[in-house]
């Protein structure tokens, strides 16, 4: 079954849907969609975000096929059920945007939003041999006991059992390094997973850099890891993810404010 099998909507007049708090999860998602494209982030229309609508356990916003990451607005982003019927917006999902997101979300409660990207420097790190971390940097610590390496590249996502396959490799992790294809990361906000996002490619990335000195990386004692990473998990009570994005919104403000429409 290809993309332009799926039925689609206009946005519909529907109170529940187009409430205030599913405008704001719209805004928010679109102004991660255009920072991950101005930071190279994404890979042509190939990459999705997605976030289950706020109040519904059915439902959830994503990309719709043939879009950039840097056109996306608002009131652009599609709302889909698990069968693949577009509820509301102009356009389908691409075929694997819909089989990984609507598979994890429907299996995986806890995973409000999912991003999965082709990301350079991460998705380099799913091609090598072993884990992709080596705990040597201090943006890396903040991922300490929350990956999983899924090593059973299968193809595309074209069905279900694919998606539900994937969703099974996630256990109790927040990142899934896939092996020769890319990352997701899953988190119960759109800021958090837009936080988790951003730092695990620059992790990857200054990783990556110190590989190709070709001296020898040298991993942060665990004892440290460990004690970094509850750190990193709580921060006192500060908000940084929150923090992070609202920041991505006034600068996106600013220079494309189109991304609210």
């Amino acid at each position: 079954m290809n993309s332009a099998s799926i039925p689609s909507a206009s946005i519909m007049r529907n109170s529940a849907l187009d409430g205030a708090e599913v405008w704001q999860a719209r805004v928010d998602l679109a102004a991660c969609f255009r920072a991950a494209a101005a930071r190279g982030l994404h890979e042509g229309i190939c990459n999705h975000l997605s976030f289950m609508v706020p109040g519904r356990d059915d439902l959830f916003l994503v990309n719709p096929d043939g879009w950039a990451f840097s056109e996306m607005t608002a009131s652009r982003l599609l709302i889909c059920d698990f069968h693949r019927h577009v509820v509301a917006g102009d356009g389908v999902p691409e075929d694997t945007a819909f089989f990984i997101h609507a598979r994890l979300h429907a299996r995986l409660p806890r995973a409000r939003a999912a991003f999965h990207t082709h990301m350079p420097n991460a998705t380099a790190l799913c091609m090598t041999e072993g884990e992709p971390l080596i705990w040597a940097g201090q943006s890396a610590l903040k991922f300490y006991g929350r990956t999983v390496l899924d090593a059973d590249y299968n193809g595309l996502a074209l069905d279900e059992s694919e998606g539900d396959r994937i969703a099974a490799s996630v256990g109790d992790a927040d990142i899934v390094f896939m092996k020769h294809h890319g990352v997701l990361v899953l988190g119960p906000s759109i800021a958090k997973a837009w936080d988790d996002l951003y730092y695990l490619e620059r992790a990857c990335e200054v990783q990556v850099l110190a590989q190709s000195t070709g001296r020898k990386v040298v991993p942060v004692p665990r004892h440290i890891v460990e004690a970094t990473a509850e750190q990193m998990r709580h921060e006192g009570g500060r908000d940084s993810a929150a923090l992070h994005l609202a920041s991505i919104k006034r600068q996106l403000d600013r220079d494309a404010p189109e991304y609210r429409q």
